[in-house]
């Protein structure tokens, strides 16, 4: 599983795509195998106060097996510094949305700034991928909806060019199931995963418990279990929000660190994705039965 030799990879940062509406251009790293053709593309979403220098324990391993990792910085990273009364805040979540969807715009645009990349990405093969609040952003562009204070799911804002996700840590249920703090504060926070139909790898912690929510740590597969169609769950033993330590090397945030648990979300990952979208199935197949039911003392694999 997961045996090819890594690649050759180059990157590029900060490649910038204008935005007049939002403030300020967007940065973006650029990251991808230094050959090959047709290379299928992955958009990350950073966590709250993160960047796109973020995430490379998982942007190495999938950049070094065939990959291209799109990684924008949204307006909540703390390497902007924007205050909490700037007017754009409320809407953070709307422009985090908006910079997922303006990166598969400008494929051109980011493409042209890593030498030797321009006319290799596969504009067939656009999934996204996010970790924590980047969960749920990418989770609008696979269709989920937020529930506006009338009780009704708001705004469709799915996109077509979207094959599959993979959605780290993704938040559950609103409403009654969010503490009072994050109701007053992240009203966003309510999602609807009806219409969340493309396929999708989610991914918790069975010791993630949420300071925003009143549910334990299975709130975060609220995603996997209330939308339809084709979704796989990976549940990681032991593993708290930073699932082992996705968000960088040697992290000292990170409260549950495990270098093996973090290898096996890259594995599996990379093996549901290429199989997801259509590049070969085998690694994919082989995971789910090294990790069904009670098979691997690191965490289980759940198909449905």
């Amino acid at each position: 599983m997961g045996s090819s030799a890594p690649m050759t990879v180059v990157s590029a940062k900060p490649v910038l795509i204008p935005a007049p509406e939002r403030g300020e251009e967007v940065q973006v790293r650029v990251s991808a195998p230094a050959t090959g053709h047709d290379v299928p593309v992955i958009v990350f979403s950073h966590g709250f106060g993160g960047s796109m220098n973020d995430y490379d324990p998982l942007v190495d391993y999938w950049t070094a097996r065939g990959f291209a990792v799109l990684q924008p910085t949204h307006l909540d990273s703390l390497t902007l510094g924007i205050a909490p009364e700037d007017p754009r805040t409320p809407e953070i979540w709307r422009f985090r949305i908006d910079d997922l969807t303006r990166v598969i715009d400008n494929l051109d645009v980011l493409e042209a700034a890593v030498p030797g990349l321009a006319g290799r990405l596969d504009r067939d093969s656009v999934v996204v991928a996010g970790h924590s609040w980047g969960a749920t952003t990418a989770s609008a562009l696979l269709g989920a909806r937020v529930v506006g204070s009338d009780g009704k799911p708001g705004e469709d804002m799915a996109d077509p060019r979207v094959k599959a996700g993979v959605l780290l840590a993704l938040a559950g249920h609103g409403e009654e199931d969010l503490t009072p703090f994050a109701a007053e504060h992240f009203p966003f926070m309510s999602p609807d995963f009806t219409r969340m139909t493309p396929p999708a790898l989610l991914v918790a912690g069975d010791q993630d418990q949420s300071r925003l929510s009143t549910r334990g740590p299975d709130w975060w597969t609220d995603g996997y279990v209330q939308s339809p169609g084709a979704k796989s769950q990976l549940t990681l033993s032991g593993a708290e929000h930073s699932l082992g330590g996705i968000t960088g090397y040697h992290v000292t945030a990170t409260t549950d660190e495990n270098p093996e648990r973090v290898a096996l979300l890259a594995r599996v990952s990379t093996a549901y994705l290429r199989d997801a979208l259509g590049i070969d199935g085998a690694d994919w197949t082989a995971e789910q039965k090294a990790l069904a039911g009670d098979a691997s003392p690191l965490g289980r694999l759940d198909v449905k």
